[in-house]
């Protein structure tokens, strides 16, 4: 699975003008699965994510979670960071889950960063998004979690 994950004071999702959701400090956390991506990925993902050290603390250093900082996230699903750019000048895409494991394991992420403890906002897997944001910082993470083998 790949995330691409933003610090951000605030982000939302609309759907038809209507949003979907909401948080103010936090991450927004837009997330593919991959082809071979297999059910226990979302988990390991989330534990990661909702301990991923980006926050400042006391003197300024990224060296808090979300956790610490009791942040929410919105997830949103977002295939096109399987983008392939290699070849061309039109991205491919073939490298991205099926929409139906795809929507499975974005259900999965979700509700492993809500196990974690994290509270969560989402899109809606498949819409057609509009996606708003305040980066802090700005601090933007790849993270990128594989299959075991």
């Amino acid at each position: 699975m790949k995330a691409l994950v933003q610090r951000v004071t605030e982000a939302a999702v609309r759907i038809d003008g209507e949003v979907v959701g909401k948080i103010g400090p936090g991450l927004l956390v837009l997330v593919c699965a991959m082809q071979g991506d297999d059910d226990a990925l979302p988990a390991r993902l989330a534990a990661k994510v909702a301990r991923l050290r980006i926050f400042r603390d006391d003197e300024g250093r990224m060296n808090r979670s979300l956790l610490d900082t009791g942040g929410a996230a919105l997830v949103v699903s977002q295939f096109t960071l399987a983008a392939d750019t290699s070849r061309g000048n039109r991205p491919g895409f073939s490298t991205a889950a099926d929409p139906e494991t795809g929507a499975r394991l974005y259900e999965f992420f979700a509700e492993a960063l809500r196990a974690e403890g994290v509270t969560v906002a989402t899109g809606r897997f498949g819409a057609d998004m509009q996606v708003s944001l305040v980066n802090d910082g700005p601090v933007t993470i790849p993270m990128e979690i594989a299959a075991a083998g």
